[in-house]
């Protein structure tokens, strides 16, 4: 269930404009207050979502008993680790991705192919994690 509500929360930041800014009119403010703490957000999330995808590999026996849940924590945890990468892509440039140049281009050029499918995959982020805390009230 943390795994749904971590990426409901992420995905809010992903897409604050179709959410939050059209509703309420202080929402600006509260999205100002957490934008210098957007990349350590970002990379912690990217993280998570990097372990969830291992985990899920590591328990790649759960596709025969609990397929739904299994891909679920898959799509999940990719859908967090690439918003994660894209809100958090200036503090993993400047923590992991400095010291080769080589790893801070490819990242670069990975941030400008992802960046303009960030509303879609903040949608696809709210729609899974809605998903996952269903799934994991459902099955277990």
């Amino acid at each position: 269930m943390i795994y749904g509500i971590s990426l409901i929360l992420l995905s809010i930041l992903a897409v604050p404009s179709l959410l939050l800014l059209s509703k309420k009119p202080n929402a600006k403010e509260l999205l100002d207050k957490i934008t210098p703490y957007q990349g350590w957000i970002g990379l912690i999330f990217c993280f998570w979502g990097i372990w969830g995808i291992i985990t899920s590999i590591l328990n790649v026996g759960w596709l025969t008993d609990f397929p739904v849940w299994w891909m679920t924590l898959l799509v999940g945890s990719i859908i967090e680790a690439i918003l994660g990468f894209m809100l958090g892509y200036g503090m993993i440039s400047k923590l992991v991705l400095s010291k080769n140049e080589a790893a801070r281009e490819k990242g670069e050029q990975l941030r400008e192919k992802l960046a303009p499918k960030q509303g879609k995959f903040g949608v696809f982020g709210l729609i899974v994690g809605a998903w996952m805390i269903v799934a994991n009230i459902l099955f277990f």
